[in-house]
């Protein structure tokens, strides 16, 4: 069959027109075949615009791919067969009220009443419900025993529910559940005045604060037809290196902390702060907040800094490979990390999970290696792939991930870094346009989406964190593994519940 979907690249403007406009069976059966083909989903989302309701996939192989089609009131679920789209249509049911009929594990996403007013096609009334009022997946037996922990957590950690089906100490079946604080950010993308998209990107996830802003800024930039200098190219790239290396770095120590090797544990702490400090350095924030923006960048490098910033990572680069050499040299670290949630390359490609989870479970995709922005087309980016498939596997990527990313950025400001920094930013946006941004956060693919009307207004942003993919990863890793070895793996994936929680 001949593929219908239309090829854009990472960041293109294209007319809305030019994006083809298919029946339904005819997007449907090009969708499950580029998938089955080893093809990823990127975005599946409903728009509604003045004429219809339209449905919208953006696929990817060794290219983007977007299609559309006008959206049914039900339809054959495309996860009956191909389990990728298991996520988006679960979203598409619970904010347009469209049922896919047959979908194997139909459940609310967020607990919010549908965007149309219509009937709730789960049977719920989500004025009355709450997230986790339904029936949770049961394990029949006498000797089953579940075990349920959350919404609420110790400390600032944001709510999710975990029920655990166990048998003994044997996990059978994880079920996550998340939509405690559903915010219904792509709605205030919407509603907000145009100068306050990058307050609302950099506030999707925290921690990610450069992944988003810089999607969001890259996609207003394609529709304003603006392009930054190559000095905010290359301060933007060292940004996304340092919110990877603060996170991966404050992973590890979460991980020595769960298999009590407390050594190791207060030195990625301490170090973690180090970096968060050289975001600090650069801007005045020490998550980035307010560095990115459409156009460039709002801080310079100015030459003090650039030198200073050289100094620290030199300082940094040894102490951080002296302490990750005591945690992976330890037998008794290797014994609890080895073999436990282990998630096998045919599971990962099924649910689609990116970043490191994806890359420790034999998938080698990197949006820097495959859809390269900013300098990341200078940079060699190794594939980094792991076999193991298990903790092990998770930790020794972010090992390798953060001395990669040091010499990315010891490579960057080897030389004076020079750029105009944004003040008078244009949010004049092309009409009746469409574009899609990838990013390669340290979870994995960011992805942002906007569709613009006949005047230039946004008609519909879509949001998708790395998390989306990866939380089914963490339930699955969980699968016939002792209970007790759950924080473990749950620090192994670190997903995040306001990325989710959109």
């Amino acid at each position: 069959m001949t593929n219908a979907f239309l090829e854009v690249s990472n960041g293109e403007c294209v007319a809305l027109k030019k994006i083809p406009h298919l029946s339904f069976d005819e997007f449907h059966k090009n969708a499950l075949s580029i998938v089955k083909e080893g093809g990823k989903v990127v975005q599946y989302f409903a728009c509604q615009d003045d004429v219809s309701l339209k449905l919208m996939a953006v696929l990817r192989t060794d290219k983007l791919l977007v299609a559309s089609c006008e959206a049914p009131e039900f339809y054959p679920s495309l996860s009956q067969t191909c389990e990728p789209f298991h996520m988006f249509e679960r979203e598409i049911a619970e904010q347009f009220g469209i049922r896919p009929e047959g979908h194997p594990w139909l459940k609310m996403v967020r607990y919010h009443s549908n965007y149309r007013n219509l009937p709730d096609v789960f049977g719920n009334d989500y004025k009355q419900d709450i997230p986790g009022n339904y029936e949770y997946y049961q394990v029949d037996g006498d000797e089953i025993h579940e075990v349920a922990v959350g919404p609420v957590h110790a400390g600032v950690i944001e709510p999710g529910h975990f029920r655990f089906n166990c048998i003994g100490e044997r996990v059978l079946h994880l079920e996550i559940q998340l939509g405690y604080q559903h915010r219904a950010i792509e709605n205030l993308f919407h509603d907000v005045q145009a100068k306050r998209l990058p307050i609302l990107a950099e506030s999707i996830a925290g921690d990610t604060a450069i992944g988003h802003s810089l999607c969001m800024a890259q996609a207003v930039e394609s529709l304003t037809q603006v392009r930054p200098d190559k000095g905010a190219r290359i301060i933007r790239t060292i940004a996304l290196e340092l919110e990877r290396i603060a996170n991966h770095i404050g992973d590890l120590g979460a991980l020595s902390g769960d298999v009590a090797f407390l050594p190791p544990a207060n030195y990625f702490g301490r170090m973690r702060g180090d970096f968060l400090n050289l975001s600090l350095l650069i801007c005045g924030n020490r998550f980035g907040k307010g560095l990115v923006r459409p156009g460039g960048v709002r801080f310079s490098l100015a030459e003090e800094i650039r030198e200073t910033l050289n100094e620290r990572i030199k300082e940094l680069k040894p102490q951080v490979e002296h302490v990750l050499d005591l945690l992976f040299s330890a037998s008794t670290v290797r014994a609890r990390f080895e073999d436990c949630g282990t998630v096998s390359t045919y599971d990962a490609e099924q649910l689609g999970l990116v970043g490191p989870a994806g890359r420790a479970s034999g998938i080698p995709y990197d949006v820097r290696r495959c859809f390269p922005t900013e300098q990341y087309s200078q940079i060699n980016i190794p594939e980094n792939k792991k076999n193991t498939c298990d903790v092990y596997a998770r930790a020794k990527i972010r090992y390798d991930e953060v001395l990669q990313s040091i010499n990315i950025i010891q490579s960057l400001i080897n030389a004076p870094v020079e750029t105009l920094t944004v003040e008078n930013i244009n949010y004049n946006f092309l009409p009746s346009s469409f574009v899609v941004t990838l990013n390669e956060g340290w979870r994995g693919e960011v992805s942002h989406v906007i569709l613009t009307d006949k005047d230039g207004k946004i008609l519909r942003y879509k949001v998708k964190d790395p998390s989306f993919h990866n939380w089914n990863g963490l339930a699955m890793a969980l699968r016939d593994t002792g209970i007790s070895d759950f924080p473990l793996n749950n620090k192994s994936f670190n997903l995040s519940y306001c990325g989710f929680d959109l």
